[in-house]
């Protein structure tokens, strides 16, 4: 990866209890000002089809610290006709070397999630 690749960061939601990509659930992502201990956005946006989202920051805007992305799981299926148990879910994570590509994926149920950083 060089370091002239746009999208630094980026995520991939899957709708494992159905078996499908969690397409049109809305994504944001915040950085914490470690001065003042609060979360600043710096994007939002919304998963495709195939339940990828990217774009959420530049290259240029990538820059060491805590990130957390927060992904509207209630939003999403309740937009599904259905009830879940975790109204969002937030995955906080640090970055100290932005030269790197930075995936990071959402595996979630109506009742459970998980994450890891991808490739």
């Amino acid at each position: 990866m060089t370091s002239a690749d746009p999208n630094p960061l980026t995520t991939h939601v899957l709708n494992t209890g159905d078996g499908v990509p969690a397409a049109k659930m809305d994504v944001s992502l915040h950085r914490l000002d470690s001065t003042l201990m609060i979360w600043n956005m710096l994007s939002v946006g919304t998963t495709n089809e195939d339940g990828r989202c990217s774009g959420l920051v530049s290259r240029e805007a990538f820059s060491p610290g805590m990130y957390k992305l927060r992904f509207e799981t209630g939003s999403y299926w309740e937009n599904m006709g259905q009830n879940s148990f975790y109204p969002y879910v937030e995955v906080v994570f640090t970055i100290t070397e932005t030269e790197q590509r930075f995936h990071l994926p959402l595996l979630m149920s109506r009742f459970s999630y998980s994450t890891y950083r991808g490739s």
